[in-house]
């Protein structure tokens, strides 16, 4: 049911209701669900029952004047075909069959902006994701952030948000002094296993090509900041540091282009200390009167904002604990104009919530309870012929998400080319993000994910991104086989729509900007991945069910709309992925 048609009857409902609860202070609100069984209709509404009481009146007899009332409001709007009343009052309605069919010209309308709302106009929100340490490769988690991220970002934007990514750097700490060290080491002469090898340096094979660019003095630039050029000069370690960290984040740039994922801002975690941010928030806590020392050590009375305890802010050799930048950089959002902010992280970070919300409100800024939101995700297995796989030649600890894509876009598409430039062709791996995108979304962010490389490559409907792209797929088949025009679709007579089949994926299409919403408030891009199959299934099912080019002109127009209709919708909600709708499989 379309947006326009669910406030007409919520009208109807409400203009029933006035001589009814006349004279009393009852507002009641009416809210209309969709049956769990289809059979009893397609709107549900419970208000009788919820009035009953109050009233002090029989529920049933409270519906029966209700739907007299309503239907007797709806006879000229050609929009409710009938109504019953079940159980203790329940009130079912069903629209007519015109009713239905609209959902084809609103698609065919809105086009790309179908399901698009301005519920968040003028608002702005914050999306912080991925947000990886610049001292390796992007890992599978960090994919998932990625999906997860963006996705999000996108669901603010189609209802009228604001939107910012945004990317924050720990390019400080003791992961980064090791990051320098290992590659310091390496630029020496020695490797994993070797006497004189740091014991916790980082061994993957990208130590060792850092240090050899640092070493022939190569020039790197990230996609912000300044170039950075090596000096080659083994004992400087703040150079060793500054090059190794740029090194890193170009290549974590190039994954993220790979993915298909773009960030609007990057924040330095440095950039705090430098400017002052990191003393300030300090300074803050301390004026607040909820610090204290002890064991020479400063602490935050952070059980006063419902932490299990308090917590060490600087330590005793006068570093701060990680938690502290984490409060500043947050206060830094509030002040940028971000009354909305989403981090999304690994669960890892679950125990930091409590700590750096209650940084945030003792600094007293007006800052609200629950800032910032967080969505944390659970680990990524990947399994690879069969086998679970841990650990990359790449990374030397863990799997990329450059060999998450590699992997699931199949042989080298270059392969496929002419032969006289296959070897200089640049590999597409559009089938490998749009695999590892769509995977990664396809269950809710706190559930344990297992990836299925195998899966991924399977042109089968168990693949599921395969599944949803092939009803893409053969739909332009269809239209394409018809050779009409498809602006003419926009004006048929969609009457002829009436077998079950049809009438199911009609529901189907309509129900897309309520769950565009639903996702939304639920912080859960899996809803998006969700739908998206099980509009794909109808959209089988139907496909197997029913012939569309017919001999009968009017049905067969009506039947290719329909189709037109539900390739935009499939267009839409993958693109809200990252995800390409391609014409062919």
């Amino acid at each position: 049911m379309l947006a326009p048609q669910k406030q007409q009857i919520i009208d109807l409902f409400n203009a029933a209701l006035q001589p009814i609860i006349a004279g009393s202070e009852l507002q009641p609100t009416v809210t209309l669900e969709r049956p769990r069984d289809p059979s009893h209709g397609d709107v549900a509404c419970n208000i009788a029952m919820q009035l009953a009481k109050p009233l002090k009146k029989n529920p049933r007899e409270l519906a029966q004047a209700l739907v007299a009332a309503v239907m007797a409001g709806a006879a000229e709007g050609k929009l409710i075909e009938s109504a019953e009343i079940a159980g203790p009052g329940f009130i079912n309605l069903r629209l007519t069959a015109a009713a239905k069919q609209q959902v084809v010209k609103t698609v065919l309308q809105e086009a790309a902006e179908y399901g698009k709302s301005q519920l968040g106009a003028g608002k702005k929100v914050l999306v912080e994701f991925v947000s990886a340490n610049p001292t390796g490769p992007l890992h599978v988690g960090h994919g998932r952030q990625g999906a997860l991220g963006d996705a999000l970002s996108a669901l603010f934007e189609v209802q009228g948000f604001d939107v910012t990514r945004e990317f924050y750097y720990n390019d400080a700490g003791v992961q980064i002094a090791t990051l320098a060290a290992s590659v310091q080491a390496r630029a020496n002469g020695f490797k994993p296993g070797d006497a004189e090898w740091p014991e916790t340096a980082y061994n993957g094979d990208y130590i060792a090509d850092i240090a050899k660019d640092f070493l022939t003095q190569k020039t790197v630039a990230a996609s912000d900041g300044e170039p950075v050029t090596a000096s080659g000069d083994i004992s400087d370690i703040e150079s060793v540091r500054k090059f190794a960290v740029t090194y890193l984040r170009r290549e974590q740039d190039l994954d993220l282009q790979a993915f298909g994922v773009k960030f609007d801002n990057y924040y330095l975690e440095t950039s705090l200390y430098k400017d002052g941010k990191v003393n300030a928030a300090v300074d803050a806590l301390k004026a607040a009167g909820v610090t204290y020392e002890l064991d020479g050590a400063l602490w935050l009375r952070t059980t006063d904002y419902g932490d299990d305890k308090d917590r060490v802010m600087k330590k005793t050799d006068g570093t701060y604990t990680y938690f502290v930048p984490d409060v500043a950089y947050h206060v830094v959002k509030w002040q940028r104009g971000f009354g909305k902010v989403i981090n999304v992280q690994g669960s890892d970070h679950h125990g930091t919530i409590a700590r750096v919300r209650a940084g945030l409100q003792a600094v007293n800024l007006g800052i609200p309870q629950g800032y910032p939101d967080y969505v944390l995700h659970k680990m990524v297995t990947v399994m690879k012929n069969g086998e679970e796989v841990k650990i990359s030649k790449r990374a030397g600890s863990y799997v990329t998400l450059r060999d998450l894509i590699e992997w699931s876009a199949g042989e080298d598409s270059a392969a496929d080319g002419a032969q006289g430039d296959a070897q200089d062709s640049p590999r597409d791996l559009t089938r490998g993000r749009d695999a590892v995108r769509f995977f990664l979304i396809s269950r809710k962010a706190d559930t344990e994910f297992v990836f299925d490389v195998d899966l991924a490559l399977a042109k089968s409907d168990e693949n599921p991104v395969y599944y949803v792209q092939y009803a893409h797929a053969r739909i332009c088949s269809v239209l394409a086989q018809w050779t009409g025009d498809e602006a003419s679709l926009a004006t048929v007579d969609l009457s002829p729509l009436t077998a079950p089949r049809e009438a199911s994926l009609l529901a189907k299409l309509a129900e897309y900007p309520d769950m565009l919403q639903h996702a939304l408030e639920e912080l859960g891009p899996h809803q998006v991945a969700f739908y998206l199959r099980d509009l794909a299934g109808e959209l089988h099912s139907y496909y197997n069910a029913e012939r569309v080019l017919v001999d009968n002109e009017a049905l067969k127009m009506a039947r290719l709309a329909l189709m037109y209709a539900t390739r935009q919708v499939l267009r839409n909600g993958l693109a809200l992925i990252g995800v390409s709708a391609p014409a062919r499989m």
